[in-house]
């Protein structure tokens, strides 16, 4: 699989990427799910519902266009699979369903190594993500708290999927540091399954697709602004509908899409 890497930065400075992976760590097994089932285990998952209304932030503060709606609507566990489906469908005043399941109040980390392995969707208008935040506020409202992501696609970009950190002093305010993965000769992500991974120590976030290392941020790199990752994080999967980044379903899209979720996997040290 060949492979072209852009970096985007949103900070003053950048320091040199690494494209190593450290293979000697001694990590452990502390949270899992295969998905081996035939429903969702709600011990380790909730779900985020509505439109951001609900918290202040109608469209989820990207003007994005679905109903995150709860249950087996649009969420099933197939074939060793965990399925997120994006659907167009009217539900209470929106046009678009979908489902963001998070283990808020159920399971977070600090420190260690988060796996996901999953096969994406494409097609305009679509936004699957997996990605990190924290479980309080110890700094202040996004971005002061930070955010993690290991994986976010466009859908009218099938081939690129997207490695992020979000920090800053407030929204006017604010800084990432992505990169940007770009598969050659008419691959794209929605074509099978990858592993998309962060490994997160208490001065450095490293990004993994693959098992390959191809993204690493340390907290000299985001300064001035402060290193907001020492906190625990939980783990959010969704598949979004429009939005800012992706723009809107238009004449091309094809509805429903799914996000395929093999399994989700977390490492830390013994001791962590």
């Amino acid at each position: 699989m060949k492979l072209i890497y852009i970096l985007l930065i949103g900070v003053p400075l950048l320091a040199a990427c690494t494209a190593t992976t450290d293979t000697t760590e001694n990590y452990e097994l502390v949270w899992s799910d295969e998905f081996n089932s035939t429903e969702l285990d709600t011990s380790k998952w909730d779900f985020n519902t509505g439109t951001g209304a609900e918290i202040g932030l109608i469209g989820w503060g990207n003007n994005e266009l679905q109903y995150y709606r709860e249950g087996n609507n649009n969420v099933s566990v197939t074939d060793g699979n965990l399925v997120i489906e994006a659907r167009k469908e009217n539900y209470s005043d929106m046009e678009y369903t979908s489902a963001k399941l998070v283990t808020q109040n159920k399971a977070a980390w600090k420190y260690g190594k988060v796996e996901v392995r999953a096969k994406v969707p494409e097609t305009q208008g679509i936004w699957p993500a997996i990605w990190m935040m924290p479980t309080e506020s110890a700094y202040g409202n996004w971005p002061r708290s930070g955010e993690i992501d290991l994986m976010e696609l466009l859908g009218h970009q099938p081939d690129t999927v997207y490695g992020t950190a979000h920090f800053g002093n407030s929204f006017e305010d604010r800084g990432h540091f992505t990169k940007a993965i770009t598969l050659e000769g008419g691959e794209n992500f929605s074509n099978a399954f990858h592993t998309y991974a962060v490994e997160w120590k208490p001065d450095t976030l490293k990004w993994f697709l693959d098992g390959d290392q191809y993204h690493t941020m340390s907290s000299s790199d985001i300064k001035p602004y402060n290193w907001p990752f020492d906190k625990p994080f939980y783990l959010i999967l969704n598949v979004a509908v429009g939005g800012n980044w992706p723009g809107n379903p238009d004449e091309t899209t094809r509805l429903p899409q799914q996000m395929k979720v093999d399994y989700v996997r977390v490492y830390q040290k013994a001791g962590n």
